[in-house]
């Protein structure tokens, strides 16, 4: 638990942050693959070149206290839609306002209309917290496995009416 004078900085990802994100997103997702019963997921397979290739390619943000990265958001853009990536939390810092604080980041840095992301049917803190965030449902696709990929989607703003820095999209 973070003391609560404790100061989350949000900065953009660079490629360098590359293994730090790893071991973030590794750790994040053990209680997904509990959840799901697999570590067969994208999160925990992928290798430290695949993620700086993301982080070369993509969009950004970390969350560090104290110099520690505790949380990282990867989004891009297409058209006018946000498209947010793999969201991960350290462990020990769920629950702090940190998962909410990398969404509403992302969504202030784009020009897009609409945000969206998505996250597996059994993920129910997850989409407890992007409802609260403003998200709602928008589409569930069955996995074959008695499990749906759910999408959750936001409007942000008129194309042309970029938000406006500290507003809360």
């Amino acid at each position: 638990m973070t003391d609560r004078n404790e100061q989350i900085d949000i900065a953009p990802l660079r490629p360098e942050d590359a293994g730090e994100v790893m071991t973030l997103q590794r750790a994040a997702f053990v209680s997904e693959a509990q959840i799901y019963g697999s570590a067969d997921m994208p999160p925990l397979t992928q290798t430290l070149a695949e993620v700086e290739a993301e982080l070369r390619s993509g969009s950004g943000f970390g969350a560090r206290v104290d110099g520690r990265l505790v949380g990282a958001i990867r989004f891009t853009e297409d058209e006018r839609m946000l498209l947010i990536g793999r969201i991960a939390i350290a462990p020990d810092m769920q629950g702090e306002g940190i998962g909410r604080s990398l969404l509403t980041a992302a969504e202030e840095a784009s020009a897009a209309e609409t945000a969206e992301l998505f996250t597996g049917s059994l993920s129910e803190a997850n989409i407890r917290l992007y409802e609260a965030c403003g998200y709602t449902e928008s589409d569930r696709i069955p996995q074959g496995d008695g499990t749906d990929q759910v999408f959750l989607r936001k409007p942000l703003h008129p194309v042309g009416e970029p938000s406006e820095p500290g507003a809360s999209g």
